[in-house]
């Protein structure tokens, strides 16, 4: 992602280089880094090259209070032994090859890409052997990192592919030229620098919108926010709004989980598993709630693979997550996920032009025929058209909702029905008509105390179709910590627990077995609670 010092073509990408080229550039700039042996005297073992870049971080870091306090992305396990330039040259170099062979791009796109492989490989080992000429040759682990990094600045995440690739990654947050790495099971690590510039970052970010499909969405001064997938299906947010440009990478670690690995990884235990899966198949409209982070997609997510095969569902989403149209790991219903589209910028007709929002596809999905709604998270007026979805026979819809403490869900949902224009007693009515079920989920983070992240279910209310005191509508605790458990425990018969029966997926006394409905052994925090 580095700047370079040559001009850029007529689609602004970087002139082609050839291994020449490329070689001489590593000479001027590497090579006369390394120190020079006397002649006829052995060459002594020289580590990978150091970037500029990478030099300074630790400069920096070495005044701030200790080298290493602030690594750079150059010091990462894995850091490549050329500069980025280089990467970028060598893509640009590829790039035209590949569109000399497939100008139409009529090959698929796995074969297009095993073909960039087989391009990536020769034109690496080309340039390998040309620098070669007059430095110290490469190790086959360092010619195969540069290959990887060339396929990766083309059809992955680039520089801060290596990045997304570490184990337990959750978030990558860059502000400016640094980047804050959020893990599942460790602290936060920053690293000092993952670009040259600031420019730099921004042309990232519209590369990456343009390899997830989503060409009208840019960052520029007339969109100076931005959201979309990468390829891989991670989650980018960026803004200019920012004091420095701004970017916010939520990594999806799992898509084809079920209900069956949340029970592994401690979000819900075997008796929850049954409740909520003899739920979805008797219908029930399901609220899933909880913090920023409490793992509401990835329930959502397991509990949309347990709809039946024999139905038909739409999901609505402002950027995929769900991923519920993919196949997994068994039969699904038919399925059409639907996408929010922003706008270009422009304005029209008092809107912005060429935007399409959840509320927008609303009464296209509903003409679909489908048996049940799913909305990845409802944020503002959508909420509207869901809960009518819901009470108007969507029997066994979904969706998320961002809510900090369980006793404000229903008045986080009154305010956006408000928001978008009911009365409140409206509200109030429509939501206890709509919605059946609100699971809500617990995030706790320990990461900074030497613990983990614990996301685990702790509260499941019933919302009964009746208003009581104060015109509210009357919901029934079913699961709530209890006895020291701060996870849930039975507490209350779910009024409609025949219709769970109906489904052959659940029996009462199951609910008052205490051994079948624990937990599987304390959580693990650091301090006991």
């Amino acid at each position: 992602m580095a700047d370079t010092q040559q001009r850029p073509g007529a689609d602004g990408s970087p002139p082609p280089m050839g291994p020449a080229d490329i070689a001489g550039l590593l000479a001027g700039r590497i090579g006369q880094r390394r120190p020079t042996a006397a002649a006829g005297s052995p060459q002594p073992a020289v580590p990978p090259p150091v970037s500029p870049g990478a030099a300074v971080a630790v400069a920096s870091a070495a005044v701030d209070g200790g080298v290493g306090a602030v690594p750079s992305l150059a010091g990462l396990p894995g850091a490549l032994p050329v500069e980025w330039e280089v990467i970028e040259h060598l893509q640009s170099l590829v790039s035209t090859k590949l569109s000399a062979e497939d100008p139409d791009k009529l090959l698929e796109e796995a074969d297009r890409r095993a073909l960039a492989r087989r391009l990536v490989r020769n034109a690496v080992a080309d340039w390998a052997t040309a620098y070669a000429q007059g430095n110290t040759p490469l190790t086959a682990e360092q010619e195969a990192a540069v290959g990887t990094a060339v396929f990766d600045s083309m059809y992955r995440g680039g520089r801060l592919q290596s990045l997304l690739d570490q184990d337990g990654v959750e978030d990558v947050m860059v502000d400016g030229l640094r980047a804050h790495v959020e893990y599942h099971d460790r602290p936060r690590q920053t690293i000092e620098k993952v670009a040259d510039s600031h420019e730099e970052l921004i042309t990232w970010v519209n590369r990456m919108a343009r390899l997830s499909g989503h060409g009208e969405r840019a960052l520029t001064q007339a969109t100076p926010m931005v959201g979309f997938r990468m390829p891989d299906g991670s989650r980018v947010t960026a803004s200019l709004l920012t004091t420095r440009p701004s970017v916010v990478i939520r990594r999806h670690r799992i898509r084809q989980h079920g209900i069956a690995e949340l029970v592994q990884w401690g979000s819900i235990n075997p008796m929850l598993e049954r409740f909520l899966t003899a739920c979805v198949h008797a219908k029930m409209n399901i609220l899933v709630v909880g913090d920023m982070g409490a793992g509401k997609t990835s329930l959502l997510r397991a509990l949309g693979r347990e709809i039946p095969p024999s139905e038909r569902l739409v999901t609505l989403e402002s950027d995929r997550e769900l991923y519920l149209d993919e196949p997994g790991p068994k039969p699904g219903p038919v399925t059409f996920a639907f996408e929010a589209r922003q706008s270009n910028g422009e304005t029209r007709g008092g809107g912005a032009a060429g935007e399409v929002t959840i509320s927008d596809m609303f009464a296209t999905a509903l003409r679909f025929n489908a048996t049940r709604v799913i909305v990845g998270e409802v944020r503002s007026t959508e909420i509207v058209p869901m809960l009518q979805a819901m009470s108007a026979g969507g029997s066994g819809s979904m969706c998320t909702l961002h809510v900090r403490r369980p006793h404000g869900i229903i008045s986080r949902l009154v305010q956006l029905c408000t928001e978008a224009g009911m009365q409140t007693e409206a509200a109030h009515h429509l939501i206890a008509s709509s919605i059946d079920l609100v699971v809500y989920l617990t995030y706790l983070d320990e990461t900074a105390v030497g613990g983990q992240k614990h996301r685990f279910v702790s509260n499941i209310y019933e919302v009964h179709d009746v208003v009581g005191e104060g015109g509210r509508p009357v919901t029934t605790e079913l699961f709530a910590p209890q006895g020291g458990e701060i996870r849930a425990v039975y507490k209350n018969m779910p009024s409609f627990i025949d219709e769970l029966e109906l489904t052959g997926l659940m029996r009462r006394e199951w609910l008052t077995d205490n051994p079948f409905g624990a937990w599987m052994g304390p959580l693990a925090t650091v301090g006991r609670r």
